[in-house]
Order: C-alpha cells, then structure tokens, then sequence
C-alpha cells in the first residue's frame, strides 16, 4: 500500500489498562522518539538497538527515580506503525504509569488521540483500512469464533479477496480501453463473461456477510412468558449462575436482567423478562411493557409455557402478541405432572430449567434460528462481520450488474468503463483506497487511546 503523509510529531499514551496491576505500558511512537527515551531513562547501556529490551530506571529533570522499567525499542520501519515505537514496561498501578506519561509529554511529546497508533500504522502503509478495522474487533471479540475470524481479517483473508477482485476490474478497464485508445492495436471485445467471474467472487463474500454480523455482533434472546413459568431458573440455567432471584412468588422479575452466553461460537444476550398478563399493578405493567419492547427488539424470543399450569387466557394473548418465525414456543417445568395442552399447531419444545432436561435440544433449535439455511463452516476464514464493507460490496456488485445491462443494452463501450471505475472505487473503500477522512476518523475514534 502506497504510505500517506502524516505529521512527525511523538505521540505517547498508556497501552494498558488504568488501574492496579502487575505491569504497566507507556507507548510512543514517531521520529525522535529514542531521543527523547535517552531525556528520560538511565541504563548501563548507550548504544541502543531495534528490538532489544533494556533494563534501568525513568528519572525526571532533578534525577530522582520515577520508578525501574524494561524498555522495549523498535525502530522504523520494523514497527508496528513504522514510526521508531518505545514501550517503557513499568510497575503497574495509576501513579507510575501517569507519571511516566506525563514526563514524556513535558519533554516534548503530545498525548496520542484515540486510536492513533493503529492510525498511523495504516496511514504508513502497514495495515490496510479494513486490516485496521479488525484491530478493535479482536479487542472486542467475545467469543473464540469471533475472535479468530478478527485475527483472520487482521492478517489479510478478506483484504486478500478484495484485492484479487479489484485487481479484476482493473485489468477487465485496462483491456478496454487499450481496445478505445488504440483501435488499430487492439480489439474491442465482449467481457460480460470476466464481469460475471469477478461478480460472483463479491457475491460470494456478501452472501457470508449474514452469518458475518451475527458472529460480529452476537445475538439478543428475550425470554418471554406469562408470570412463575420459570424464566429467571431458564435465564440462570443457560448462564450456569444465579443471576436472577427464582421464587414462587408470581412477578418477582419486574425489570429486564441479562447475562452473555457462548451458543458454538456465537455470543448470545440472554433477557430474562417480566411476567406478561392482565394485571392493575402499574410498577407491573412498567416491567410489562419492557418486557414487550424487549421481544420485539430480540433476535429470537423463546416464548416459554408452564407444563404444570393449563393453557389459559393469559397465553393465548401471547400467542396472538408474538406471530414470527424469530420464536421458539418452549414448555417448562416437564418434570411436573402434566395440566398444559397447547394449539394441536405449537411445535413445542419440551424442557425443565430446575432438572436440565432439554437445554441441549433448545439450544440446536436456537441455532437452527440463528443460521437459517446459510451454510455455517467455522473452516472458512473469511466472513464479512461490517456493515460499512457488506455496503461497499453491494454498491460494487450493483455496479457490475450495470455494466453488464449496459453491454447487453447494446450501448457506448464508455459506459461500461464508467460502471466499472464505480465497481472499483466501492470496493476501494474497504481497504482504503478512495476513503474520506471522515469515515477514516470516524473509524479510529471507536478506539481506545494507546491502540
């Protein structure tokens, strides 16, 4: 990737996170960085080299010890923004790691904004835009699945498959027009057959972009029932801890709780909701009304039915509330004779949160929801988890379709070209090629300063 100007000013600003721990990390990063390292760190060792680590001590402009560190240096280009970077490794805990950085500032760095370090990377040419994107993804990764599919992308699966498809579109642009500049040298010809090769390749990358998001972002699962059907022991029994409060007591859960669980990979929220029915409580029906918003908010809502207890009025309100196909109809509490006879047109799953009877089958049908009929291969490494690529790549998709009606439109061989510089230029976005620095900012402020 051609290396965009930035400025050559140090920028510094701890790496880890601020409070007590065993180590913490100062960073900078840019031209004179060792410089300033030499302003403040005293060690039996004056010649410095690239990725070395260095024992001594950080002392201030009178000389007293701030405190003994490890210094790492790294210097350009070998770094991770091809700046000259220092990491000075110091006793963990807010006091040392402060002081440290605020030395390096009165010595003549500034403090990095958010995400500036990775910025930089990608500005340097190290990391393309939508490499650097999946820096915070693996960040913020929250399953192993997700986790891997962010190093995946990190380390270039998807940049990969952009490349190929622009490098695609190029040649397919460069053909016609040596065909449009020189006539005498080179033919025109039909290329609706290698805009259909490179169309199905980005066809390819959307189709994953459904099962991307939902590894990306994870899924919402409200639970949702009438009162004492046992929501809070479902809630509890999927979480393997006691984060709602059980009793028989009808409406103790009267505000949203909610725990994450892992469902192969996926990150689930699980919401556990207030009892739904006819009821002149107004504390009630404020958690009622929640619990409501809640489910039509959810991804799939597990619609839960007490086995012990007859179907009444209550249900069949439920039933007439919830009508998609985003819902699971289960039955609790089967270890209990049986008083409940649903609609002959449920199809019920059978389980029992106290005893753990059913949870394995509740959780294949939650899956069956989640992935529909999308082929799921957790082998595949590239999946499309962003919103602003799944746009791009649409956008660029829509534009081959166009140049391909303009070919069979029989129309000027210019138009086409024109479709295909559009069909370029969507997929340039992604990895920043043609970005503003609108978006490029934009994308960098979700990050945390020191990264």
């Amino acid at each position: 990737m051609e290396a965009r100007k930035i400025s050559d000013d140090i920028i510094a600003a701890i790496s880890t996170p601020i409070g007590t721990g065993g180590i913490g990390i100062v960073r900078m990063s840019g031209t004179g960085s060792l410089s300033l390292l030499k302003k403040i760190f005293k060690c039996n060792c004056n010649d410095f080299q690239s990725h070395h680590i260095y024992y001594g001590s950080i002392v201030d402009e009178t000389e007293n010890i701030i405190d003994e560190v490890l210094v790492n240096i790294m210097l350009a280009p070998k770094s991770y923004t091809r700046e000259d970077v220092i990491e000075i490794n110091c006793h963990g805990g807010l006091l040392c790691v402060q002081q440290i950085l605020q030395l390096i500032l009165n010595s003549g760095a500034r403090l990095a904004e958010p995400g500036e370090f990775t910025k930089r990377a990608y500005l340097n040419g190290r990391l393309d835009l939508l490499q650097a994107e999946a820096v915070i993804d693996v960040i913020n990764s929250k399953t192993n699945l997700s986790k891997q599919v962010a190093v995946n992308q990190l380390n270039g699966s998807l940049s990969n498959k952009i490349n190929e498809c622009l490098q695609m579109i190029l040649d397919i642009i460069a053909r016609i027009e040596a065909a449009i500049d020189y006539p005498d040298e080179y033919e025109i010809f039909d290329v609706s057959q290698e805009i259909l090769n490179v169309s199905e390749k980005i066809k390819k990358l959307l189709d994953s972009a459904d099962v991307g998001k939902i590894i990306h972002d994870g899924i919402n699962i409200a639970i949702v029932g009438k009162p004492n059907v046992g929501k809070s022991s479902l809630l509890n029994n999927l979480a393997q801890k006691d984060s709602a409060i059980v009793t028989d007591i009808p409406g103790t859960t009267r505000d949203i709780i909610c725990e994450y669980i892992n469902i192969d990979g996926i990150s689930a929220k699980i919401l556990d909701t207030a009892g739904i029915h006819s009821t002149e409580n107004v504390v009630e029906n404020l958690g009622i009304e929640k619990a409501k918003l809640c489910a039509q908010n959810a991804d799939i809502i597990l619609l839960l039915f007490d086995w012990s207890r007859e179907f009444d009025n209550d249900d069949k309100n439920l039933l007439s509330f919830y009508n998609s196909e985003k819902i699971l109809f289960v039955v609790n509490k089967i270890d209990l004779p049986q008083k409940f006879f649903a609609p002959d047109n449920l199809q019920l799953i059978k389980i029992s949160a106290k005893k753990n009877f059913g949870l394995d089958d509740l959780r294949k049908n939650i899956k069956k929801i989640v992935f529909g009929k999308n082929i799921f291969d957790k082998s595949n490494e590239v999946f499309v988890c962003n919103v602003r690529h799944k746009t791009a790549l649409k956008n660029s998709y829509d534009s081959l379709m166009r140049a391909l009606k303009t070919i069979s439109d029989d129309l000027s061989i210019d138009l086409t070209v024109i479709d295909l510089r559009d069909a370029y230029d969507f997929l340039g976005e992604i990895i920043g090629q043609s970005v503003s620095d609108k978006i490029t900012d934009e994308i960098f402020s979700k990050f945390c300063v020191g990264k």
